[in-house]
């Protein structure tokens, strides 16, 4: 196994969503498209698309949701 210096790993519980940085992306996600009243599947994977590209051009989003969790952005 390889050591790499910039890269902290930490064990998370089996599950601890509130721990979990992707839950908060994901609560992002739902609340943009929770009214979205879609005619099908493709409707909605389209929507779950753009709001991830979004978020992904918001680091303070991204950095908020890790915030959230108790860890720390870039730390």
């Amino acid at each position: 196994m390889a050591i790499i210096a910039w890269l902290t790993v930490f064990q998370l519980p089996t599950y601890a969503p509130d721990l979990n940085p992707q839950e908060g992306v994901w609560s992002l996600v739902k609340r943009d498209i929770g009214s979205l009243a879609a005619a099908d599947l493709s409707q909605i994977t389209r929507a779950v698309k753009r709001r991830l590209k979004r978020i992904q051009y918001r680091p303070d989003l991204v950095d908020g949701c890790l915030t959230a969790t108790g860890l720390i952005p870039g730390g």
